[in-house]
């Protein structure tokens, strides 16, 4: 295999996301609201003459070259990333679609790699995307991103629910999605921050979803939804209102469970209301409500950590600033913050100095573009 991008035929790309807020309930039937941003994952492939498989990332030099071969794909250890696309091949040709010739895949990705930005969904989607125009299959990108999401559960073993995929997928330039996880309605609302704008703050501590606790949280909402279940008809818990859980905690006699469940909840109704101010243009009630948003997380749902919530509690402080919360999953990797565009070099001198101080290692900040979803590049 070349390792010169120059000789593949056809180029790729799908960007990571930020989510503005809607955390931890892509899985429980929530609504969530994110948005793709300019960084992501390129791919360029060739067609092979064989039925191998050659995979490289500019981003993992070391490892080489890891091949594999389009009879027999199993998750290997060995292969690491390369794991994310091989399932995703797996997963096509598990629905029927053929693939048939190997292929040279070289991809280079600017996400920070375990920033919680969701490179492995991004990796995943123009792996599907490139499948599927390459060779004619003619699926729609929700189900590319439905396939997707499929490998990342049940070929790689994260129980992550659809938002990720989906907004890699779909995400539009200058507009964030609405999207109802259980019946996967959705719509674009635009990002209109007037003289503000989005910053990334990277904690720089490394989040791998496989060796945290996402999964626990995932099993510990299940299982309170087969309680709920017992007394109302529902599918999934954020089908109800706060209201509605109160009358009900009497069926989740585990404290933390019904924080969990809590969080969830209250989570999806402030998403609906977050979508709703932004259209309003009320950016100060849309960071209260990611200020509450992350203390939800923090206190409820657990997933925050002194790296993350060091990060957002400065932030609270500095001048210019709307509101700031954890982006995905938590456990590390990063927080977004809404401030004033005169402000941002304050805020991250400010921010970046105490986080150092508390922390002892440097944060990195991007300022963020609302960027297009997966799309080949010609």
């Amino acid at each position: 295999m070349l390792n010169t991008k120059e000789t593949y035929s056809n180029k790729y790309f799908a960007p990571g996301r930020i989510n503005l807020i809607g955390e931890h309930i892509d899985y429980s039937g929530g609504h969530v609201f994110p948005c793709a941003i300019t960084y992501g994952t390129y791919l360029w492939i060739n067609k092979r003459e064989d039925r191998q498989l050659h995979f490289f990332s500019e981003n993992f030099e070391d490892l080489g070259v890891i091949v594999s071969h389009l009879d027999g794909l199993v998750n290997d250890p060995k292969d690491d990333w390369a794991n994310y696309p091989k399932g995703v091949i797996k997963k096509f040709q598990e629905a029927g679609y053929e693939i048939p010739v190997g292929l040279d895949l070289y991809y280079m990705g600017n996400i920070p790699n375990g920033a919680g930005l969701s490179s492995s969904a991004s990796i995943e989607v123009v792996t599907a995307w490139m499948l599927n125009t390459l060779f004619n299959f003619g699926l729609s990108m929700v189900e590319c991103t439905l396939l997707s999401q499929k490998a990342e559960n049940q070929f790689v073993g994260v129980n992550s629910g659809i938002m990720d995929q989906f907004a890699s997928g779909l995400g539009q330039k200058d507009n964030a999605i609405l999207l109802n996880t259980n019946t996967l309605e959705y719509k674009y609302i635009p990002v209109e921050l007037d003289n503000h704008s989005i910053v990334i703050c990277n904690t720089n501590k490394r989040r791998g979803l496989n060796e945290s606790k996402y999964n626990d949280r995932r099993a510990q909402c299940e299982a309170a939804l087969v309680l709920l279940q017992k007394e109302v008809n529902i599918q999934a818990i954020c089908e109800l209102s706060f209201e509605q859980l109160e009358s009900l905690k009497h069926l989740i006699p585990d404290e933390e469970m019904y924080r969990r469940v809590k969080h969830a909840v209250t989570e999806n109704e402030r998403t609906l209301k977050a979508s709703q101010v932004l259209q309003e243009n009320n950016l100060a009630e849309f960071g209260r409500l990611m200020n509450q948003s992350h203390v939800s997380l923090r206190d409820d749902y657990e997933v925050t950590g002194i790296e993350l919530d060091t990060m957002v509690e400065s932030a609270w402080k500095q001048p210019g600033i709307i509101g700031a919360r954890v982006t995905g999953a938590g456990f590390g990797g990063c927080a977004i913050a809404i401030v004033e565009n005169d402000k941002i070099d304050d805020f991250i001198q400010n921010v970046g100095a105490d986080y150092l101080e508390k922390i002892g290692y440097q944060a990195d900040f991007y300022v963020a573009s609302v960027g297009a979803g997966a799309h080949e590049i010609l």
